[in-house]
């Protein structure tokens, strides 16, 4: 299982998200979870962006909600450590 680091970016996007939805709650903890177990699990849709975000990559938690974040090489851990970035809607993440 890989060790996921919240910056404060993701937090504050995850507090905004949550009080104007918090039925997105446990999408985003299964997403999370996945996320953790395994970043390419089919149901997240992984991807890796281009242009200005090009070092990051994303996963959907719904049709519209995305998670942007970045691999963290560890020479002392194995696998490497996931670093949330940030999450909102398609328009605002990218």
């Amino acid at each position: 299982m890989r060790r996921l680091i919240w910056a404060n970016a993701f937090r504050r996007a995850l507090k905004k998200t949550v009080k104007q939805r918090p039925d997105i709650l446990p999408k985003v903890e299964n997403a999370l979870h996945l996320l953790a177990e395994d970043p390419f699990h089919p149901e997240l849709h992984t991807h890796k962006l281009k242009g200005r975000l090009e070092r990051l990559w994303a996963c959907s938690i719904d049709y519209d909600n995305r998670i942007l974040f970045m691999f963290l090489k560890n020479p002392d851990a194995e696998p490497e450590d996931i670093l949330l970035v940030s999450m909102g809607t398609h328009q605002e993440v990218y």
